[in-house]
């Protein structure tokens, strides 16, 4: 058989490529006014975002119904997960616990990411596992993922951000206070942080689109754009980026699903890179 990758709801990998890679995945949650919504599985309220919704990781028994069937369709081979960033959620901690339950054989890698972000470490991990990789190798190369992913976001707002406990509220009040639009990313440690504070929304798309380029430089990458209903802005910066990074694969473009729209609200976008090795 081969090793199996799991990973969660936040990584954004859309259903073909889930089983095209033999991928498995475990929903997150959204809790709203009193149902439990599972990322992936349920319908979600399509404005979700702007009500007064929670969310929630995976829970310890998905976890491990997903890690055990996973661990049967390897046929011994073992599993690696890659989880959300550890300092976004609790499905990590929650996953590190539960595969203690299955000895060595289920490995567990923190991709200090989110969204594609997410995707581009599980889609490593699978690579590997498609070529008939070991446990060893597999991890491995899940690991090697992780520092070459990078995210970037605008939000319009940080409202979502500081009800939730993402980021400083003294961040989010000055935001708020100079109607600043925000570059945020995430750090080495999968924190969330303000990278820049510019005045206009255009301003703050374009400074992400700089970093973007100068960090792919004359390399090559994987790009996903992101979007909480702004898929026109999502389409633009995709299309930019695709002028200006004339080497690499047109960006794909996707919603950021309701789990992370919840956080950052209408209108945000979002940017994932992964730099090829």
């Amino acid at each position: 058989m081969a090793v199996v990758v799991v990973t969660d709801s936040s990584s954004r990998l859309q259903p073909e490529d889930l089983e095209r890679c033999g991928i498995r995945q475990v929903p997150l949650h959204i809790l709203l006014d009193g149902k439990n919504f599972r990322d992936g599985d349920d319908d979600v309220p399509a404005d979700v975002h702007l009500r007064h919704a929670t969310t929630a990781g995976a829970t310890p028994a998905e976890l491990a119904d997903a890690y055990r069937e996973a661990l049967t369709h390897s046929g011994g081979d073992g599993v690696v997960a890659v989880h959300i960033s550890a300092a976004l959620s609790s499905t990590y901690s929650s996953a590190v616990s539960v595969a203690r339950e299955f000895g060595p054989s289920v490995r567990v890698v923190n991709s200090r990411s989110a969204a594609m972000g997410v995707g581009f470490v599980a889609l490593a991990a699978a690579q590997q596992a498609a070529a008939g990789a070991d446990l060893n190798a597999v991890e491995a190369a899940a690991r090697s993922a992780v520092p070459r992913v990078h995210a970037f976001i605008v939000v319009h707002r940080l409202d979502n951000l500081r009800r939730s406990g993402r980021i400083r509220r003294g961040a989010s009040l000055l935001g708020s206070a100079l109607s600043l639009k925000p570059l945020l990313c995430l750090d080495v440690d999968g924190r969330l942080v303000l990278a820049q504070r510019i005045r206009t929304a255009t301003k703050a798309h374009a400074a992400m689109i700089d970093q973007v380029v100068e960090m792919v430089g004359d390399g090559s990458a994987k790009i996903a754009v992101h979007h909480v209903d702004n898929r026109d802005t999502a389409d633009d910066v995709a299309k930019t980026l695709t002028e200006r990074l004339p080497q690499i694969a047109p960006p794909t473009v996707t919603d950021m699903g309701p789990v992370l729209a919840v956080h950052v609200g209408a209108g945000a976008i979002g940017v994932c890179v992964g730099l090829d090795d």
